[in-house]
């Protein structure tokens, strides 16, 4: 079977870390077929718009998408977060962030979670206005019983597909009592047709809270998307930062993935910018794409590559960009 598989190179960094999974993927026995489409600011400067229709149409056509990084500068007029609106137009409603402990000091151990945010509405509904001659400033946060409902169904299922006990469901329903108080009572009825995980909901201020204090106590956490954006850039810095910090984003249809991290602009061209946040992001895709075994091969390439320090600078090693891919290709095909 061949895999079509669409990359998005984006801003900064992206294009060097989208190249190295390419040489990956390449170096995997699966066929797969490279297309390339524009994102971000560059897309921007050199189109008009930092996602043409046309990108969009090639993530759908494709098998799955690695995104590399974009810049989103504010305020400038006819720009727009064009990772928010990919995951709008492409309905991609679950974000998915594993928080696991790897082989270095920088990492707790006994850290496994996987936070499961909702992707595509929220305070990043995108409704926003400003009234009393550019005083006031108002932005609609949007929670539907149709996007709570899959988020949750998402998040438990996935608890059954892992073999975990529980779910902590995080909201502000003590004062967010509509929108939040929608996305609990639907976390409630869900979680009756799932009785052999536990359900523990928690204010988002006590989760963040105790995710610095015990996170070993958390499983799964499925949440509303700003908190999740905040919450998961939290738990990442337990297991080594957003140098390693991967993410799916997941529709019905199609899904895209790539590291959590920026375009870092001082990085470009130095070779010090860090592909294992994007090697980890091609695993998540092998496993959506139910390669399990290459997606493991790749995982345990780069777990070895992190305990032996051949890393980049952030991480403690001394090797570039390109030097951290060559060792990861070497394990893939030892």
């Amino acid at each position: 079977m061949t895999y079509k598989i669409c990359l998005l190179p984006g801003d900064g960094i992206g294009p060097e870390v989208i190249d190295c999974a390419e040489q990956v993927l390449s170096a995997l026995p699966l066929d797969f077929e490279f297309t390339r489409a524009d994102i971000g600011f560059g897309a921007y400067e050199r189109l008009g718009t930092p996602l043409p229709d046309s990108t969009l149409e090639q993530i759908r056509l494709s098998s799955a998408t690695l995104l590399g990084a974009v810049t989103t500068p504010p305020n400038l007029a006819g720009y727009f977060s064009p990772i928010v609106r990919m995951r709008q137009s492409l309905d991609l409603y679950a974000n998915l962030r594993p928080c696991k402990s790897i082989p270095h000091e920088s990492s707790k151990e006994n850290i496994d979670i996987i936070i499961v945010r909702e992707n595509t509405e929220g305070l990043y509904s995108g409704i926003e206005r400003v009234e009393d001659d550019g005083n006031k400033a108002i932005t609609e946060r949007v929670i539907t019983r149709k996007g709570s409902e899959r988020i949750i169904r998402k998040a438990f299922d996935l608890a059954k597909q892992t073999n975990r006990k529980s779910v902590h469901v995080v909201h502000k329903a003590n004062v967010l009592r509509q929108t939040c108080g929608l996305f609990r009572t639907v976390a409630l009825e869900v979680a009756k047709e799932y009785p052999e995980i536990t359900m523990i909901e928690m204010l988002v201020d006590t989760c963040a809270m105790e995710l610095v204090r015990v996170p070993e106590q958390f499983e799964i956490i499925v949440t509303t998307n700003l908190f999740g954006d905040i919450l998961s850039d939290e738990a990442c810095m337990f297991v080594g930062g957003l140098g390693v910090a991967a993410s799916g984003n997941i529709g019905v249809h199609t899904s895209v993935f790539e590291p959590v991290h920026g375009s870092a602009p001082p990085l470009v061209g130095t070779g010090k910018a860090n592909p294992i946040a994007m090697f980890l992001a091609t695993a998540l895709m092998l496993d959506y794409l139910h390669e399990k075994e290459s997606a493991e091969q790749l995982h345990n390439a780069v777990q070895d590559c992190i305990s032996k320090k051949e890393s980049t600078p952030d991480l403690g090693g001394s090797l570039t960009t390109g030097q951290v891919t060559k060792r990861v290709i070497q394990r893939i095909n030892s």
